[in-house]
């Protein structure tokens, strides 16, 4: 027999009863092998099939791995998960430690002015390479200045954001109480530390920590910051980072149940990675997780990174792969995330010190990075989904595909708030979407008309379910595009279900 076929037959038994003895194995076998030679073959595969061993009396029994406990914060750790955002500053002594790798690495004060200065031109090196056309960037932020104007100026605001995203998690239960998490293409940290750190904050929950990273400068970063502020031991487990290129990625150094795949800010910054290539990266990843993990995708949220993470997401649904959130498709639709600009907003942090050191000069603007806006993505391989509302049969409302038959008339449309403020103080316009829709559709209410009947969109969260009553559809030809116009007789609403 083999291992394939011992495999096979381990999840046979395994599906009749709930727990067996692995002698029981041993008829199925073409030549017979001994139990501790079986156990060898078969136990590296048992947290993969859901099962584990317990040796009993010379036998191993193999029962089925009992359901993870959902991480439930209790008012204590609410509240100071609370405290923590409302204060948006990352700690103290993470600040000072990125302040005292600087020192270290060159051999001077962080704040020297010839210091201070080279940072300055590292960051905004980095700020045109961002801005570049996707093809001619390089975006490899590995050596020398260009790790240290990236701890500057990234560090903060991607940490914070990473907290945001962890607690978002907690929120819709995603999170569990004992946690495998892989960060892939980790850089200096900031997805870990940024872990280690909202665990901080809870009372007995625990959680192991891998990353993959192909950087020395930035492992050597990560390492000094790890070692700075959580040292070892402790609830959280932060395992030094596997080097690798992850577009040439290596499982077997992976660990075969993860709970929480992350990828921060990594797949926009492969230039050269096609569609497809990124999506075989992720897909392969999707191997090593936990049959009830999820995948965290997180992109900036500028229009050319947050349309091509939602183009991603289609590729993963093709290949097996479930979207669980923010999206949801409440016509039951698969979506083809048409030039979709959506993104998440929270609010600014507060700037470090080391960021105010770099703002004394004229151009202050260029070296200030507090703004927390964001594009992200949930997928799941046992197709969960965060929203399972479903419009009824012979609903009132209209599907955006059907846009185009109604110009000029006002209709009643449901669907999920998908962007942050995409206008301004004059005319606020938000990204609406329900699966079905071939062209980019927005709501636009002008401030004029606010009213307590319709104000619901300015305040529901992103990924709100909304019903709007009597918006006037128009086309927008300079942007290809549908505009639902807002007024003083339209009316928004959440919905925790759309009314016939």
């Amino acid at each position: 027999m083999t291992e394939k076929q011992l495999i096979s037959t381990i999840k046979y038994v395994s599906s009749t009863k709930p727990a067996f003895f692995l002698s029981e194995i041993i008829p199925y076998l073409d030549e017979p092998l001994s139990l501790n030679t079986l156990f060898t073959i078969i136990s590296p595969k048992l947290p993969g099939l859901g099962l584990m061993a317990k040796e009993v009396k010379g036998d191993f029994k193999i029962s089925r791995i009992p359901p993870a406990l959902p991480l439930l914060l209790n008012k204590e750790e609410r509240e100071r998960q609370e405290a923590f955002f409302t204060a948006g500053v990352i700690p103290l002594t993470l600040a000072q430690s990125i302040e005292k790798y600087i020192t270290k690495k060159v051999g001077k004060d962080w704040n020297d002015p010839v210091i201070i200065e080279r940072l300055r031109r590292a960051i905004v090196a980095q700020k045109d390479d961002y801005w570049k056309p996707a093809h001619k960037r390089s975006l490899q932020y590995t050596k020398g200045y260009s790790v240290l104007g990236y701890l500057a100026y990234h560090f903060p605001v991607y940490f914070m954001q990473t907290g945001y995203l962890l607690m978002m998690l907690t929120r819709d239960g995603l999170l569990k109480k004992n946690m495998t998490i892989l960060d892939v293409g980790t850089g200096p940290g900031i997805v870990p530390l940024a872990i280690a750190d909202f665990y901080s904050r809870l009372d007995d929950a625990e959680a192991t920590i891998y990353s993959l990273e192909r950087s020395e400068e930035h492992i050597e970063a990560f390492t000094f910051l790890r070692d700075a502020l959580f040292g070892t031991g402790g609830r959280v487990t932060i395992k030094p980072p596997v080097k690798t290129d992850i577009r040439s990625i290596e499982t077997t150094a992976l660990p075969e149940k993860i709970d929480l795949v992350i990828f921060s800010n990594v797949l926009n910054e492969l230039p050269d990675a096609t569609m497809e290539l990124r999506a075989d990266i992720v897909h392969l990843l999707s191997e090593r997780l936990a049959p009830d993990g999820s995948i965290l995708i997180v992109e900036p949220a500028d229009e050319e990174n947050a349309t091509r993470m939602r183009s991603l997401t289609v590729a993963l649904q093709k290949k097996g792969l479930s979207i669980y959130g923010p999206c949801s498709f409440i016509w039951g639709s698969t979506c083809t995330a048409p030039r979709c600009w959506s993104f998440e907003t929270a609010p600014a942090i507060r700037i470090t010190r080391l960021m105010e050191t770099l703002a004394h000069c004229e151009d202050s603007y260029r070296y200030v990075n507090t703004d927390i806006k964001y594009s992200y993505a949930v997928l799941r391989k046992d197709g969960m989904r965060k929203e399972n509302f479903r419009m009824p049969e012979g609903s009132k409302f209209l599907r955006l595909s059907k846009l185009h038959l109604h110009l000029g008339k006002r209709i009643n449309v449901a669907g999920l708030k998908m962007s942050g403020e995409l206008g301004d103080a004059r005319s606020h316009v938000f990204k609406l979407c329900d699966g079905t829709a071939k062209t980019p559709v927005y709501a636009v209410l002008p401030s004029y008309h606010i009213t307590p009947e319709n104000d619901a969109i300015t305040s529901a969260p992103y990924g709100s379910l909304l019903e709007l009553r009597n918006v006037l559809v128009r086309y927008n030809k300079a942007h290809d595009a549908y505009n639902l116009l807002v007024s003083r007789n339209t009316g928004i609403h959440t919905a925790g279900a759309a009314d016939e």
